[in-house]
Parts: structure tokens; sequence; C-alpha cells
């Protein structure tokens, strides 16, 4: 008597949506490293063709995965009452998808063309619109809120490769920033008062009060922005 071992193959359609979602919960699960279009067609149970017909390549598939994250962020800012909330729910949004999928803070850094990084300056664009920004400085203040959000990205991105998937990336944060406090501290004090001053905070601050707070420093600043232009005082804003 032989056994037959061979796997059943799916019968029902799969859609990219599927291909998506799967392969967000390989890359929480596992890290980047570990979605390939093998390891995919055996989660979804299908041949790798299949997989082809809806995603080109890898990438393709990171771009989809972080886009579907992203847009999901987007929907929820646009749904405010104030352009001033939005912006505040875009940013804290972003930051905490990157909290619980930080394999987004390597897609958002290295490709800046990716239609999820359109989708995010698009968001801020409107919101800066709405806010009543002059027109002439719109571009340069979309940027700025972009580049905050990127540099958040960047920051997850260096993270996910310095702390492997499933560790815990509390405990080796906790440790990493008071070695880095403790080295701060024996700094000249004359020449990094400042440094100094900020290592005393740095082991037990919030990263999540402190993005938020800077996301809050430049809100405050576009409102400025339309507050000048509106008493006649706008002549600098592209400078």
């Amino acid at each position: 008597m032989t056994l037959d071992t061979r796997t059943e193959r799916r019968t029902a359609p799969l859609s990219k949506t599927q291909i998506v979602e799967a392969a967000i919960s390989i890359l929480d699960r596992e890290g980047e490293d570990a979605l390939t279009f093998r390891a995919l067609a055996t989660r979804l149970v299908t041949g790798s063709g299949a997989l082809y017909h809806h995603v080109a390549s890898k990438d393709d598939l990171l771009a989809a995965a972080t886009d579907d994250l992203i847009a999901h962020v987007t929907r929820q800012a646009a749904s405010e009452a104030t352009p001033e909330q939005a912006l505040r729910t875009l940013a804290r949004g972003v930051f905490d998808t990157l909290q619980r999928h930080p394999w987004i803070g390597s897609v958002l850094s290295r490709d800046p063309w990716q239609y999820a990084v359109v989708r995010l300056i698009e968001s801020i664009g409107q919101q800066i619109q709405s806010m009543g920004v002059p027109g002439p400085a719109q571009f340069n203040a979309a940027t700025a809120v972009m580049s905050f959000i990127l540099g958040l990205a960047s920051q997850h991105a260096s993270r996910a490769r310095l702390f492997p998937p499933g560790a815990d990336q509390t405990a080796l944060r906790d440790v990493a920033l008071r070695s880095i406090a403790a080295r701060w501290m024996t700094l000249e004090p004359s020449e990094h008062p400042f440094v100094r001053e900020v290592a005393k905070i740095l082991p037990d601050h919030d990263d999540r009060e402190q993005f938020l707070g800077g996301v809050d420093i430049i809100v405050r600043g576009l409102r400025s922005l339309r507050e000048d232009a509106m008493d006649g005082d706008g002549s600098d804003f592209c400078r």
C-alpha cells in the first residue's frame, strides 16, 4: 500500500488581496528575508505561477503590502473633521503601523517613488491645502512633514536590521538607549551641554510621545504660515 503525499492545490481563484494579506503575515512573523514566492505559495496552497499572475517580483509584493497598510492610515486621516486633526491622525497612524510592521520602514526608505509614498504625500498635501497654507509654501510644508515621517521610517528600518524578528524589541531598545546615554554623559560638559542634558531623559523617553510632539510643533508652524498670510506678511514663504 502506498500513501499519496501530494499536497492538495487550491481550487478557488486566488486574488491579489489574499496574496498581500499572506505576505504581510509572513513579514510580521518572520521578517523580510523569509518572504519568498515558495513560502508564499506554500502558505496559500498554490503554485508560484498563480502568484506571478498578480505580482511580478518580491519588490512588487513588498510595495503592494506596504501600500495596503498605508492606504488604511490615509483613509482614517481623511475622515477627520479638521486638517490639523487629519495630519495628527496620519502621523499617529504611520507611527503605530511601523510599530506593528517594522519591515515597512525599510521598504519606504529605499524606494521613494513607490505608490505608498505618493499616497502619503498626497494625503499630507491635501490637508496642508485645506489648512490655508499659502500656495508658494505648500510644497515646502508638505515635504517637511514627509521628511519627518520618512525619518521615522528610516529609524525603524535600522531597528529592524539590528533586532531579529520575534525579539523583544522594547527590551533591546532600552538596553541600547541606556548605553548611548551613558556614553553621552562622559562627553565634555562645556562642549556638549545639550547632549548631556538630553542623556538624562533618553533612556526613559516615550518614542510615540516624542514623535507626536514633533508633529504638533510642525502643525503649529503650519498654522503660523496661514496666519502670517492672512496678516499680509507672506513674502518670505519660499526662502
